[in-house]
């Protein structure tokens, strides 16, 4: 059944408008007709079944029928942190992360970068991922839609890793501590049922600087391993996450 993810407001008693894209994706593509299902969601976890109630040219207005629960979110809030990476590979990253289950991605600017950031396009580039995610939570039928900020810098990351339960930077010369240790140390510490916020640093396609690094461990981020081969960046991110999907429960781990 398709499903849609729009705005809270769009919600109104026992109805809910669909419009933009979604309701020419509806009506051109999908060939909607009144009566037909559909669920719908707000992004922030209310999840329903509607009916079609009528089609105009701009908007789909659909009926409530009722209201659906479901557990399709992961018990961790994954946060990926991602130094931008040249062509559309963050955009990989968005799009195969919100479909694993990241809650965030906090794209930043490291010493080694090469990619060029306009922030006079910052608007437009942020619509564009959004739209991203939006799409591949639709896909994977996820209730939430995953938050995705504006790129920031290197010490603004380290402060937002202060707000995470456990902090993780991707260092290929890291060959005491594996990621799978790691997580298996925190599951022990804090308990079986993981609830808590993890945070994973990957760096660019040029690596992390030592001085970053050295930052980081201070801001207590550990320094972590992802095996001995080296990864591209947007494999590195993608690979953490699975990880640690797998590790805290979520594939059977």
């Amino acid at each position: 059944m398709q499903r849609y993810f729009v705005a809270p407001e769009q919600f109104v008693g026992q109805r809910v408008t669909i419009g933009g894209d979604d309701a020419h994706h509806l009506q051109r593509v999908m060939r909607a007709e009144p009566g037909d299902q559909l669920i719908v969601c707000d992004g922030n976890g209310r999840t329903a079944l509607a009916s079609i109630a009528s089609l105009a040219k701009t908007e789909v207005v659909a009926d409530i029928v009722r209201e659906v629960e479901e557990s399709r979110e992961a018990d961790v809030d994954i946060w990926i942190a991602q130094s931008l990476p040249k062509g559309d590979k963050l955009e990989t990253v968005i799009q195969k992360g919100t479909e694993l289950g990241a809650s965030r991605f906090i794209p930043f600017e490291s010493e080694r970068t090469v990619a060029y950031y306009d922030g006079k396009k910052e608007e437009k580039k942020l619509e564009r991922w959004r739209k991203i995610a939006k799409e591949a939570a639709e896909q994977a039928h996820r209730s939430r839609l995953p938050v995705i900020e504006a790129p920031c810098g290197w010490k603004r990351l380290l402060e937002a890793a202060g707000q995470a339960d456990l902090a993780l930077i991707c260092y290929e010369k890291q060959d005491e501590k594996s990621l799978r240790s790691l997580l298996r140390e925190w599951a022990q510490t804090e308990g079986a049922a993981q609830t808590g916020t993890v945070l994973v640093i990957v760096g660019p396609e040029g690596g992390f600087a030592e001085r970053e690094i050295r930052e980081a461990a201070e801001a207590d981020c550990r320094p972590v391993s992802l095996g001995r081969r080296i990864l591209r960046t947007e494999t590195a991110a993608l690979v953490a996450l699975s990880c640690i999907l797998y590790e805290t429960g979520e594939m059977g781990g």
